[in-house]
């Protein structure tokens, strides 16, 4: 009689385990304490041109900074132009034409590898304003409209930020035709999303000096 209530209390016992066993494993409850590894964080593009040995033929030339986009945003980098440096200051048409042709380079090796494209296609040149257009004015080959914004963004914050622009991070920029030019302002919301339209403001014509 006794033996038979042990062997009951034996079956009931291991009926119990096999049940928790059960549990513990619908609910979800891990068995082992050793930690899960999730994985690397999603990196991202550095964003940060690492090469430190320029060709002897860029390392002659003038430093300039351009807005490239990486990352879906614009950043600077520092380049070398070919501009002779006697002429790389004082003339706002020359500095832009030799910007303007970096834009439209495409990116280093080590520049492609750090994330860096232009949006700036040709054929594109720039030039000085029209007549009647105030001092500094520049204008482009296409009117900025009819660009990208992001490359119109890439020329706005280049420009503007050079001895080219027309001061407090602004460029006096128009097209071919006969519209007047506008005064494109580089911001920082500009920067971080350069697929919106730079932000401009109305530009008044100095008026002309009478003649006798």
């Amino acid at each position: 009689m006794r033996g038979r209530t042990f062997g009951g209390t034996a079956g009931a016992g291991a009926l119990c385990a096999a049940a928790l066993t059960v549990l513990v494993t619908g609910c979800g409850i891990r068995t082992t304490s050793v930690p899960v590894d999730a994985g690397a964080a999603p990196s991202r593009v550095p964003c940060s041109v690492t090469d430190a040995s320029p060709s002897p033929t860029a390392a002659q030339g003038v430093p300039v900074r351009v807005f490239l986009v990486c990352g879906s945003q614009l950043e600077a980098v520092d380049r070398r132009s070919p501009l002779p440096e006697e002429k790389a200051d004082g003339d706002p048409v020359r500095t832009a034409t030799g910007l303007l042709a970096q834009l439209l380079a495409e990116p280093s090796d080590s520049e492609r590898q750090a994330g860096f494209t232009t949006a700036v296609r040709g054929p594109l040149v720039v030039g000085g304003g029209h007549r009647g257009d105030p001092a500094g004015t520049l204008r482009l080959s296409r009117q900025p409209e009819d660009l990208t914004p992001t490359a119109l963004s890439q020329i706005v914050c280049t420009f503007a930020e050079s001895s080219a622009g027309a001061g407090g991070h602004t460029v006096l920029l128009g097209g071919p035709g006969s519209y007047p030019p506008k005064r494109y302002r580089c911001t920082t919301e500009l920067r971080e999303r350069p697929e919106s339209a730079p932000p401009t403001a109305a530009v008044t014509a100095p008026a002309a000096t009478p003649t006798g």
